[in-house]
């Protein structure tokens, strides 16, 4: 059902937790099945299941299957650590998007792309059918049997880090790994830059750009990401009036000629 239920993540990208909804409603059969006589219990997985999620699709059952092992677990033990579950959840959406991109989109999608291309310029009508198996076919069953595989490693690897006591450091340094790929995303997707300069006899005197990565190396991109982390989580703002903020922002920063 989980592995069925995955492919709603094509469809499930929102801005603000991008396929959030899509892995909770994959999760919803395992969190039914564990928390069946727990409606609390219920409740807070559901929550944790639509925090944020983005990796690549083909890896992303690997994670659902960790993460529904995880929470059978906090179902049967009253001091099992709940925030570890989406400690061990972020830390691998980096690793796994970054593999997974690579083999899937850089290589397995080129070649299967090549192979398509040359049939279809020898006028082989078949050329999109070939491309669509050749591509789609691994990706499905790495998607297929990465469900089982999470879940069973899930299972096996909890005992032996819980019985080892190292799931606390687990925990910590899954954090961690989240914060740096967060941290990432927001250096590397939020940009600004400032055309604003002050000359002085054909002389450029001040260019505030310069004196802003002087001070701190995309400082404005970091005040405005922890601004809007600011109004969603502690102001309840909505996602679409955020957005319309920032699209208003950037244009009055362009008629000023400032960025």
């Amino acid at each position: 059902k989980a592995f069925w239920r995955s492919f709603t993540l094509y469809a499930a990208v929102s801005p603000a937790k991008q396929g959030a909804s899509g892995f909770c409603y994959s999760l919803m059969p395992f969190i039914n099945k564990f928390y069946k006589k727990d409606e609390e219990g219920k409740k807070a997985a559901l929550a944790r299941s639509m925090s944020y999620f983005n990796t690549t699709i083909t890896c992303s059952t690997f994670i659902m299957g960790l993460v529904a092992s995880m929470e059978k677990k906090n179902s049967e033990q009253e001091d099992f650590d709940a925030a570890s579950i989406n400690a061990v959840k972020s830390s691998l959406m980096g690793p796994l998007a970054g593999i997974g991109d690579s083999i899937f989109w850089g290589v397995l999608r080129v070649i299967a792309a090549g192979i398509a291309v040359g049939l279809g310029t020898a006028g082989n009508p078949l050329a999109p059918l070939v491309f669509l198996i050749l591509f789609n076919v691994p990706s499905i069953l790495v998607k297929y049997y990465g469900t089982f595989l999470g879940y069973k490693l899930g299972s096996e690897y909890i005992q032996k880090v819980y019985a080892s006591g190292l799931m606390n450091i687990l925990t910590k340094a899954a954090s961690i790994v989240g914060l740096i790929m967060v941290g990432g995303m927001t250096a590397s997707m939020v940009t600004f830059h400032s055309t604003f300069e002050l000359s002085m006899k054909g002389e450029s005197v001040l260019n505030l750009q310069s004196m802003l990565d002087q001070i701190f190396i995309g400082i404005v991109p970091l005040g405005l990401t922890l601004l809007c982390y600011y109004l969603l989580k502690k102001k309840g703002i909505s996602i679409t009036v955020l957005i319309i903020g920032v699209i208003i922002f950037s244009i009055l920063m362009s008629l000023l000629g400032i960025a």
